[in-house]
């Protein structure tokens, strides 16, 4: 029965953060755009822009369902796992800059009054360059958390392998 409950847990947690990731994520893109044009507006973008949003929205899912293994040493048990918070996190963040990118041209009409015109128009007019570095970075995040949970894996196996205790 217990290793039904590890297994259960090995693969609903990171199962779970990953939807809720994604499902933040989508929260934030629709919300923003919501608020600056209209949910309309948010649907007719993410449909133009459908091959960078979505694995944008994606990608932070398995970044956030990659944290969880590596936080909580679903997998291993033993040994520093580094920094997946960082990773996660840098990716999370330029993610949500390239949501933000998105719809930062909608809201220009805000921007004067708090002295930021500049920054409405910079974002509006790299808006694509900044979601296509947004993707890079996820996937590069993904590549590095997925090497570090490998290595880990590794090192508990050999760990293992000489009959060392697992604790």
């Amino acid at each position: 029965m217990k290793a039904r409950e590890t297994h259960l847990k090995q693969v609903l947690w990171p199962l779970s953060a990953g939807l809720l990731g994604m499902f933040l994520m989508a929260s934030i893109y629709f919300g923003l755009i919501s608020w600056a044009e209209s949910p309309q507006h948010a649907m007719d973008l993410l449909y133009q822009e459908t091959w960078l949003i979505i694995p944008l929205f994606i990608g932070f899912g398995i970044q956030t369902a990659l944290y969880v293994v590596i936080k909580k040493r679903l997998f291993f048990t033993r040994t520093d796992s580094g920094h997946p918070g960082t990773i996660a996190g840098t990716g999370g963040a330029t993610s949500t800059l390239a949501m933000v990118a998105c719809c930062a041209h909608h809201v220009a009409d805000v921007f004067p009054i708090l002295g930021l015109t500049f920054a409405a128009t910079f974002l509006a007019r790299y808006q694509r360059t900044f979601m296509q570095a947004a993707l890079l970075i996820t996937v590069g995040g993904i590549i590095v958390m997925i090497i570090t949970l490998l290595k880990e894996r590794k090192r508990y196996l050999e760990h293992l392998s000489l009959g060392n205790n697992p604790s």
